[in-house]
Parts: C-alpha cells; structure tokens; sequence
C-alpha cells in the first residue's frame, strides 16, 4: 500500500439564509486570487478538493456558463502536477431557481454535470454533492438554511433529490469519462447518550450513514430504517426502488469529522440551558456536544475510520478536518488524525489519505453561517492580512506531506478534547482527562498586567507556562537569565516586564533598567539557546503627525516624543540587532477587565458615580484589548512570526469617541463625556499615536472586544459583591 497522502482543500459553501446568500470563496478572496492555486501546490498536497460550484459558474444555466474562472485555475494545476477533485455542489441550494425541494434539483444538477465534464474530460474525480445528508438535515429538518423546513418529509426530499443528482451527474460524467472517480463525502458524526436514550441515538447513528447506503444500493426491506422511511419520512417504493436496483458505490468514502461532530442525548434537561432541550415527540432531551459531558471522551477520527471499514470495505480518506480555535489545538487536531488514519491503516483500514481544510479558514460556522457577525476562523493561512499569511499549520502540513516527524513543540500537549477543562456539564461516566504537558513557555514579569493576561491565556489553552516575576528573573542579569534558560528548557520566551503607564513612567528610574536592558539580555541568551522570543513595545515609539488622521504602520519610521517611547524603541533596537528572529509587538493603549487603572475602567467608574469624564478629542488612539492581545500574540509566536508586528483593532477613534463607546455598552449615559482639546488636559506625557498593521489584522473588532470587557468586568463585580 502506498504512503498515506495528503489533501488539501478550501472552504468553497455557498450557503442560502432567506434572501441571504453568504458565500465563503468571496469571503475568502480565493475567487479572485489566481496564486491561491500555487499556495495550495505549495503544501505538497497530491490532490485539491476543488470548487467549481454550480451557482456560481453557471446560474443560468449550461448554455450560459462561464469557464474563465474554473479554466485558469485548472491549468495551473494541471501544471503543478496536483489532483482535482471537482466539487459540483457543498451546502448550497443550487441557482436561485431552484432549492433542495425542488424535483427539478436533480436534473440541474445532472445537466451542469455533463458540462463540466465536457470542458473537462481530464478531470477524473469529482463529489457531485458534499454532504447530501448533513446539508438536507440543516436546511430541511432544522431549518438553519434555505428552503428552512423542520419535518423528516422534507428531511427525505432534500435527500432523494441530493442522491438522484449525485447518481445521475456520475452517469452523465462517466459517458465523457468513464474512468471518472466518485468520490463522496460526509460528516460521519456518532451519537451518544444515557441508557434511557439508547434506542433514539441507535437510531440517528443508523441514519448518519443513509446517504451512503443509498448510494451502495443497501436501502430495501432489509434495511433497519425502511419502516421508517416508508411510514414517517414518507419515501415511496418508486423512489427508492432504483438506489437497489443501480447502485453507485462510491469508488473512495471521504469521511469529515469535526469535534463535534459527536452529540450526546440525556433526558435529565436540568442540567443543560434551554437552547440545547429538543425530543423526538416521545421524549424531551437534551442535545449537545458529547465531547462536553462524556467523562470517556469522543471517540474521534480514528473510531469513524473503523466503523465506516468494517460497514463498508471501500477505500476511505477523511476530507474534512478543520477546528475553528486557538493555534496549538488546530495543529493538535490535524497531527492528532494523521496519526489516527495511520493507525487504521496499520488495522487494515484502506485509508488513503487525510485533507487538510480549510486551508485559507472559514467563515461565520460559530452561527452555522446563519448570521453576519464577522466571525473567521484562520487554517494554513490566515487571510486576515494583505495577502494570505502562512501559519504553523502550514508547516505541520508540508512535514506531514513530506513524511517528516513533525517537530512543534506545542504537539507535545494533549487538545482541549482530552482535557478536564472540555467538561462544561456534570459528567457522564468515569473521567478519563490528560493534563498539559510539553515543553513550558516561560513568562517574565508575572505580577504585571501582561504577565497576568499570557498566563491566563496558556492556562486556558492547555499550554505549560512558568511564570517569573521580577524576584525570581532579573532580565537584566544574563547569568540568572541563561541559568533559568538551561533549568527549564522553554521553546520561547515571552517578555513581559516592564512599565506600561506611560505618563508615571516619564521619570520612572525603573525605565532604563526594566525597558532597555532586560530584553537585550534576554534576546541574547534567547540566540544562544535557540529559543524564541516575545517582547512588547508601544505606539509611543511615534510622535504626533500634524494635521493627519493617518496610523502609524510597521515600516514607518519611529519618532518617539517621550521617555518612554524613546525606552521602548531602544529596546527594540537592541533586541532585533542580537536576536533578529525575535517577535516584537506595538500594542495601542491598552484596557482590559482586571485593570481598575485603564482609561476605561476610569471612564465606568467616574460615569457610576455621576461625574462627568473629560477625554481628548482631537488626538486619535488605537486601542487593544489585553485578553484578545494576548491570544493573538502566542498564535503569532506559535506561528513562528518575526520582526515588529502592530497589533490593536482596526478602529482608531479619538480618545472622546472611546470613552462614549464605553459608556453606551456599560449602559450608562453618553453625555457624561465632554470631549475638549488635549492641550486643556493634565497630561505629563504626549497622547499615543493611532497603530495599523501592512502584515496583518489577527484582532477582532473594537466593539466585540468593548463587549466582552463590559461584560467580564460585570462578572468580576459580581464576584467580589458575592464574596463581601
């Protein structure tokens, strides 16, 4: 058998809510960005599951379809030598014409199928519909995407009419190119649940595996859910007859296995909120995530890969693994399936490859594409930034690839789904949970605001950290520096000592020993461990530009107009000349909910008490939220990300506008901020400068991030009232 292969894959859905049409090549920018192609060849993937979507090549029809788009990028393909597998239909509901619903779904589908593969006779492996099941589930039995029906009969509707397309586009196809490949995917989750429960998760953990079984010609009488389909769903002998009678076996079974693609059933509704509580017109339950409440833990790809081996034979792949969440765990979960289909395949499974998706990341599945809310989630690169930027997932993909042993050192720690941290709910079942392990990330300046925040975060996202206040590292003393550097072994380093009140800080004594030579020392001990390191600066390296609203981007130069700013940039300078791998991070002014000293702690507190706020309004800032900076900054150093990064959200405001936003999302009122002009203000210290980025925009938005500030400091209010 040959070397398991990697794919690679994109997130094309072209998804339908009401009138809405959310489509994620766009989103993505790979419809208008040819290079994409050579991105993905890059990986040294030997195939590419490739969109060539019917409603966007040809809603109006074969006659009138449009082949450019589709024609450049095959060629350039065809020219790295990489495999297409021609994707017709992926959670759409076809041309507006048409819909899941509609009996004429089929033939649409059958007769843009015969185009494509007469533009494309070379083409030989194609999934004519991604998904049939799991898309009729979410558009015609939960309601979630167009047509938003909610009953089993428009359940089988959407389905039959998914599987006549499916057969009915490979026969079309097989007349030009009778070679041609099925290769046909879907979400192979598995259900879960209490002993009360068995016979409903028996039941959906049969039907998970219906769209297949049509397709092998194994739905008849025989068939555990015939009765059903025929008495509940409502499917007649007519329809059904012609899936036995012809089969079209797939000729590969992509499997898409997600963490939660596994649900766990408990009848016991007090103990999950209201949102999850369903039932089956017999019985309520709850419905969640099993990776949430089953002491054991889910059973993963791996366990998916046997159960589809032992039911049918054929050769498998899992074509979708994807995890919207921090960077360490998205490289755990991709390492972690790798390993898993290998271990099948050393089983006896014929497994034949895994494909890493979504490579350019996806968009809004945190809402199940039902709303617009900016959400992204980033995969072999991140596309927030001026062109696609890579990440480590990157780099674990072409190892993989390669069949090189990936060499991370955050794979050394088990993901969140073996964790204790995973169990939301009361468990089920004894606890099995694996603590972090690897090697530590070590953090100076413990007692600080930074220290707090990163250590916070590490903790959260299963990463070991030691944290190191100024009594037990002097940064300034390379002996205790290259002495803690060999006794713990870290992979990086991240600084984060120092003053960050700018205006104590103007005749701080502390500024030239903290902010000048403790980086340089730990920046040169870092160089001859062969340690990563990450430090921080500020948009006070920059003075004020006259005149102008513009930002301050990484490459312009610096012009600091206070001794802070000019500490900070002779620290960067010292730490890039000795180390010039090293990470370096300009924040904007910072706020954060432990903080009781930011601006924006200021501005609730005051506005509370019924005073009024008086705020600068015509000096513009930048601001950065510490928790969302903190995740960002070790995705960025787990991404192996060099030189001066600019990190605060994409809104620069002015330091008025700020204090009104903190006071409409506290609830209080607006018009207790008086905006005047700076010079009238007690400031010792010139105002920081506004901060943009030309390498990329890893923070989410200014009002998520005033949001979740309002309310954390809520909750910590709450807290201390409580215990008082």
């Amino acid at each position: 058998m040959e070397n398991l292969e990697l794919w690679v894959g994109v997130e094309p859905t072209v998804s339908r809510v009401g009138d809405e049409t959310l489509d994620q090549l766009a989103l993505s920018g790979f419809d208008r960005r040819l290079e994409d192609i050579d991105r993905l060849a890059s990986v040294g993937a030997r195939a590419v599951r490739f969109p060539l979507l019917w409603e966007r090549t040809a809603p109006d029809g074969p006659e009138h379809a449009d082949w450019r788009w589709a024609d450049e990028r095959l060629a350039r393909l065809a020219g790295h030598g990489v495999t297409p597998i021609v994707g017709l239909v992926h959670h759409g509901s076809g041309p507006r014409g048409t819909h899941l619903l509609d009996p004429a779904f089929a033939e649409g589908v059958r007769a843009y199928a015969r185009a494509v593969a007469e533009r494309y006779p070379h083409v030989d492996a194609y999934t004519p519909v991604n998904e049939p099941l799991t898309t009729a589930r979410f558009s015609a039995l939960y309601g979630h995407w167009y047509p938003h029906a909610r009953d089993e009969r428009s359940l089988w509707r959407a389905l039959l009419h998914q599987m006549r397309a499916t057969v009915l586009a490979m026969g079309e196809i097989r007349k030009v190119n009778p070679a041609a490949r099925l290769i046909q995917t879907e979400d192979l989750g598995f259900v879960h649940s209490t002993p009360a429960l068995r016979d409903q998760a028996g039941f959906e953990n049969e039907r998970r595996w219906l769209s297949l079984d049509l397709l092998m010609g194994r739905v008849d009488e025989h068939h555990p859910l015939w009765d059903h389909l025929r008495r509940v769903m409502g499917a007649t002998e007519a329809e059904l007859r012609p899936f036995a009678e012809h089969p079209c076996p797939p000729d590969l079974v992509g499997l898409n296995v997600y963490v939660t693609s596994e649900r766990f059933l408990d009848e016991r509704l007090h103990r999950y909120p209201p949102h999850t509580h369903g039932g089956n017109g017999r019985a309520r339950y709850a419905d969640v995530e099993a990776v949430r409440v089953l002491g054991e833990g889910i059973g993963g790809p791996g366990a998916r890969l046997r159960e589809a081996h032992d039911r049918y034979g054929l050769p498998l792949a899992i074509t979708e693994v994807h995890l919207g969440c921090t960077r360490e765990e998205q490289l755990r979960w991709l390492h972690e399936t790798w390993q898993a289909a290998q271990d099948a395949r050393r089983e006896g499974a014929d497994v034949r490859a895994v494909t890493a998706w979504a490579a350019l990341g996806a968009f809004e599945w945190n809402s199940l594409l039902t709303r617009r809310s900016g959400h992204y989630e980033s995969g072999l690169w991140d596309v927030r930034a001026p062109e696609p930027r890579p990440t480590a997932l990157l780099g674990l993909a072409r190892d993989l690839a390669a069949g090189r042993p990936p060499a991370h050192p955050v794979l050394g720690g088990p993901g969140w789904w073996h964790r204790a941290e995973r169990l939301t709910f009361p468990p089920h079942g004894p606890v099995h949970a694996d603590p972090p392990a690897g090697r530590p990330l070590l953090i100076t300046g413990a007692t600080g605001m930074f220290g707090q925040a990163l250590a916070r975060a590490c903790e959260g996202r299963g990463l070991p950290h030691l944290s190191l206040s100024c009594r037990d590292l002097d940064p300034a003393d390379s002996a205790s520096v290259e002495r803690t550097l060999k006794d713990h072994h870290p992979w990086a380093v991240v600084d984060a000592a120092g003053v960050v009140r700018m205006d104590a800080a103007e005749h701080d004594p502390r500024i030239p020993h903290e902010n000048v030579p403790g980086p340089q020392v730990l920046a040169r001990a870092c160089a001859k461990e062969d340690v990563r390191l990450l430090t921080f600066s500020s948009d006070l390296v920059f003075g004020a530009r006259e005149g102008v609203r513009l930002p301050f981007l990484e490459s312009d130069a610096p012009g600091p107009l206070n001794a802070s700013g000019r500490a900070r940039l002779a620290a960067e300078e010292g730490v890039l000349a000795r180390l010039p791998g090293a990470l370096v991070v300009r924040t904007g002014a910072l706020f954060g909910p432990w903080d009781p000293q930011n601006f924006a702690a200021h501005v609730r507190r005051e506005l509370q008490a019924g005073r009024r706020v008086r705020a600068a309004r015509d000096r513009v800032v930048s601001l950065t939220f510490v928790p969302d900076l903190a995740h960002a900054v070790l995705d960025l150093l787990i991404d192996g990300e060099t030189g001066i990064w600019h990190l605060a959200h994409a809104a620069a405001v002015t330091w008025a506008d700020f204090a009104r936003q903190v006071a409409r999302v506290s609830g209080l009122d607006p018009d207790g901020v008086e905006g005047v002009d700076a010079a009238t203000l007690p400031l010792p210290a010139s105002l920081p400068s506004a901060l943009a980025s030309e390498r990329g925009w890893p923070l989410p938005s200014l009002s998520s991030a005033l949001e979740r500030w309002s309310a954390q400091v809520e909750n910590l209010e709450r807290e201390l009232t409580a215990a008082d």
